[in-house]
């Protein structure tokens, strides 16, 4: 299994060559603690879909990184994750500034993982809720 211990030191200590997707669209951890996670991501004009809105999909991306390592604060050495299920409700269109992304995690069982995140713009205006549900992997 990955070394998420180490992983997440890491990350906090700004080595973005950790995880080449997170710098790819500029998301950045904010906070890392028991089983929570927020992350903040710019809205940049490359970002944007035909209408002249934040693309959904890089949305529910921050989210599923940000329940992960949640998720990942969690974790034994001998665990690793998997997404298996997200689903995601779009509650307003975000156009300029940031968006902030706030995980925690639901529910650690035996085999599956339960998480939920709200990204929210940086007024605090709600934009996407997601929910997630992660595999558990052992040795």
């Amino acid at each position: 299994m990955p070394d998420f211990a180490g992983y997440l030191q890491r990350i906090q200590a700004g080595d973005k060559g950790q995880n080449p997707f997170l710098g790819f669209l500029d998301m950045r951890l904010e906070e890392l603690g028991e089983g929570r996670a927020r992350f903040r991501m710019p809205i940049r004009p490359e970002y944007m879909q035909g209408a002249g809105i934040m693309q959904g999909g890089l949305i529910v991306a921050l989210a599923d990184e940000s329940i992960a390592h949640a998720i990942m604060t969690l974790l034994k050495p001998d665990e690793g994750i998997t997404t298996v299920e997200l689903k995601s409700n779009f509650l307003a269109a975000a156009r300029t500034g940031d968006l902030v992304a706030e995980a925690q995690v639901f529910k650690k069982g035996r085999s599956l993982i339960i998480g939920d995140c709200l990204v929210s713009d940086d007024s605090g205006r709600a934009i996407v809720r997601c929910s997630a549900t992660f595999l558990l992997l052992r040795d």
